[in-house]
């Protein structure tokens, strides 16, 4: 184990980094560890345990809930709420956010919007998934109950966002706004060690990633650059290659490690897009701006938007800094 550096050791290291130190947030950090590593637990044991399959609820989105979500999203609740450091949190599965009401939590100096297993309906085939969280400041009275407006902000405020992703391996990938680093669970101590330091992302790269189903759909913008992606007869070396996973956290990953874009546009079926922007594309678009990409949603800065709703949904653009100014220069 001579020089390996677990994520704990990373965090503590790191905490001076943060202008407000204090050790909560190194604190909340470490929450966010414990439940990832136990729905890792409980994701590598899926196919043994009577935890596949769907449930008979359906939560805020209308998508009939899987039972792996409904238990991920209990763990990082209880592990968030008996940590303390947390006043409150919004999830992908609940209607509303969640306001912690002991007395410890209400001094709590953050809240934490999170969607506990993104590309569920990847569970019953064994396809890799994932956790993404964002961490706020609170911007409530320190000793009161947290409100809607602790969640309704920018993407700018975030002070630390992360994805899991529970693959052939099971990493983490974070930043507080010093750049991006990865850590590798390894499952003999049970420990993240750091395996992906200072993450940056390809400026250019040859993957791109859409559910081209929907094409049909979509603007002429997209298609044009669809068609761009295909062409061969151009001497950057085209055409580029399709990858679509069905996993934000997933086809994130892979584009930010080899280099590519992920777009989940607005359609004439979903003219708002279907991403949401509070616990999905804000924290995704923050590690990509710290790794060096660009996050859009074809007209404006994802982390510029200020928030309407807890559950409100964007268009999606983001990845490899090159790639994403070609398309952006077709919404033009």
């Amino acid at each position: 184990m001579s020089g390996v550096k677990t994520l704990s050791e990373f965090i503590i290291e790191k905490q001076d980094d943060f202008p407000f130190a204090s050790g909560e947030l190194t604190r909340l950090l470490n929450d966010i560890v414990i439940a990832s590593k136990i729905v890792n637990r409980e994701v590598n044991k899926a196919g043994l345990a009577d935890i596949l399959g769907a449930t008979t609820q359906e939560n805020i989105q209308g998508e009939t809930q899987q039972k792996l979500d409904v238990f991920a999203d209990d763990q990082f609740i209880a592990a968030l709420k008996n940590g303390g450091e947390a006043c409150g949190i919004a999830s992908e599965e609940n209607d509303d956010f969640l306001a912690f009401d002991s007395l410890r939590s209400k001094n709590g100096k953050y809240i934490v919007a999170f969607d506990p297993l993104d590309g569920s309906s990847n569970i019953d085939v064994n396809v890799s998934i994932g956790t993404i969280f964002s961490i706020y400041r609170r911007v409530s009275e320190m000793g009161t109950l947290a409100t809607e407006a602790d969640f309704l902000q920018k993407g700018e405020n975030q002070v630390a966002a992360g994805y899991v992703i529970y693959g052939s391996s099971t990493m983490l990938v974070y930043t507080t706004g010093n750049g991006v680093n990865g850590f590798t669970l390894d499952p003999s101590i049970g420990e993240y060690c750091l395996s992906h330091p200072n993450l940056s992302i390809p400026k250019n790269g040859k993957i791109y990633s859409i559910n081209e189903g929907n094409l049909a759909y979509c603007s002429d913008a997209i298609n044009n650059y669809i068609t761009y992606c295909k062409e061969i007869d151009k001497p950057t070396n085209r055409p580029y290659s399709a990858r679509y996973i069905g996993s934000m956290v997933a086809d994130f990953h892979r584009n930010m490690i080899k280099g590519g874009i992920f777009i989940y546009p607005e359609t004439t079926k979903a003219p708002k897009g279907k991403l949401r922007l509070l616990y999905e594309c804000n924290p995704m678009a923050f590690l990509m701006e710290q790794a060096g990409g660009i996050a859009s949603t074809g007209k404006h800065r994802i982390m510029e938007i200020e928030p309407e709703e807890l559950h409100q949904r964007v268009p999606t653009i983001m990845g490899s800094k090159n790639m994403v100014k070609e398309l952006l220069s077709l919404y033009k």
